[in-house]
C-alpha cells in the first residue's frame, strides 16, 4: 500500500527538482553579488593596502587567493572588483535599454518614415566597432566609474532598441492591439499598457545577456588602460597588472580571469534560460 502511494509521488517530486544548468548559475551569481554588497561587513582587508614584502604570494590559509605583484589581497581586490563590475555590468544595460527601448518601440510601432528614420541612426551606430567606440568616448571623457558606464550604456542603445523594434513589431498586429485602437485608445495608452508589458520579459532575457557582455568589455577597457582608474580594484584591471608576472605567479592573472569567465558564462546561461522560458519555441530548435 505505502509503495503504491509513493508511486504517483514520484513524478511529482521529479517536476520540482532545479535542472543543475540553473541552479549552478543561478548559485554561482548569488554568491557573486552577495559578496559584492557585504565586501565591508565580511571582513575582508583593504583592497589597496601594499605590502611589498608579500608580494606574488601563491594561495595559502592566510592569504585564499595569494597576493598580487603590490602584495594586495587577492581575494578582497576579487570581491571588490566584482561589486564594480556589477555596477557597469547593471547600470549600462539599463540606461541602453532604458533609451534604446523606446527607440525600438516608436520605431516598430509608427513604422514608415519614423521606422525608416531611427533605424537608419541605429544601423549607423552599429556600423562603428564597439570597443574603438568605448575606447573613443572613455579618452575623451576621462577615466572614471561614471564615464565607462555612461560610454557602455551608450554602446547598449543600437542592441536594445533592435530587440525592442522586433518584439513591438510581433505585437503591434495582435488582436488586444487592434481593440484597442478600434476602442479610442491613444497610441501612448496602446504603448505603454499593451505593447510594454509584453516587451518586458525578453528584453529582461536579453538584459541578462547584456550584462555578460558588458563586464566583458569594461574589463577589455581595463585591461587596455581606460577602465575603472587604479586605486579602484576591478577584474580586468587585475588580469593587466598579472600579466607581468605570468611566469612567476600565474595566479595574479588566472584567478580574475576565470572569475570573470564562470560570471559571464552563468549570465549567459541565465539569459539563454529565461529567453527559452518566455519564448516556448526558442527551445524547441
Amino acid at each position: 500500500m505505502s509503495a503504491s502511494a509513493a508511486e504517483p509521488l514520484a513524478p511529482a517530486r521529479r517536476g520540482r527538482r532545479i535542472p543543475w544548468a540553473i541552479a549552478l548559475p543561478l548559485a554561482w551569481v548569488t554568491i557573486v553579488v552577495f559578496c559584492a554588497v557585504t565586501a565591508n561587513w565580511i571582513g575582508l582587508a583593504d583592497p589597496a593596502a601594499q605590502e611589498l614584502i608579500l608580494r606574488r604570494k601563491p594561495p595559502s590559509a592566510e592569504f585564499l587567493l595569494g597576493t598580487d605583484n603590490l602584495g594586495r589581497d587577492m581575494l578582497s581586490r576579487i570581491i571588490y572588483g566584482a561589486r564594480t563590475s556589477l555596477i557597469v555590468g547593471l547600470c549600462a544595460p539599463a540606461f541602453g535599454f532604458l533609451i534604446g527601448g523606446a527607440i525600438g518601440m516608436c520605431a516598430g510601432y509608427y513604422r514608415g518614415k519614423v521606422d525608416l528614420l531611427l533605424v537608419g541612426v541605429i544601423d549607423v551606430l552599429l556600423a562603428f566597432p564597439a570597443l574603438v567606440l568605448a575606447l573613443t568616448f572613455t579618452a575623451y571623457l576621462g577615466q572614471s566609474l561614471f564615464n565607462v558606464t555612461l560610454a557602455l550604456g551608450i554602446l547598449s542603445i543600437p542592441a536594445a532598441a533592435r530587440v525592442s523594434r522586433a518584439n513591438t513589431l510581433a505585437w503591434g498586429n495582435r488582436d488586444f492591439v487592434l481593440a484597442a485602437r478600434t476602442i479610442g485608445a491613444s497610441n501612448w495608452r496602446i504603448l505603454t499598457r499593451e505593447i510594454l508589458p509584453n516587451l518586458l520579459p525578453p528584453m529582461f532575457a536579453f538584459w541578462l545577456v547584456a550584462m555578460s557582455v558588458v563586464i566583458v568589455a569594461e574589463g577589455a577597457l581595463s585591461f587596455l588602460g581606460l577602465g575603472i582608474p587604479a586605486p579602484q580594484p576591478s577584474w580586468g584591471g587585475m588580469i593587466a597588472d598579472g600579466r607581468e608576472a605570468l611566469d612567476a605567479a600565474p595566479h595574479t592573472a588566472l584567478i580574475p580571469a576565470g572569475v570573470m569567465f564562470l560570471t559571464v558564462l552563468s549570465l549567459n546561461f541565465l539569459g539563454d534560460i529565461v529567453r527559452n522560458m518566455v519564448d516556448p519555441r526558442r527551445s524547441a530548435l
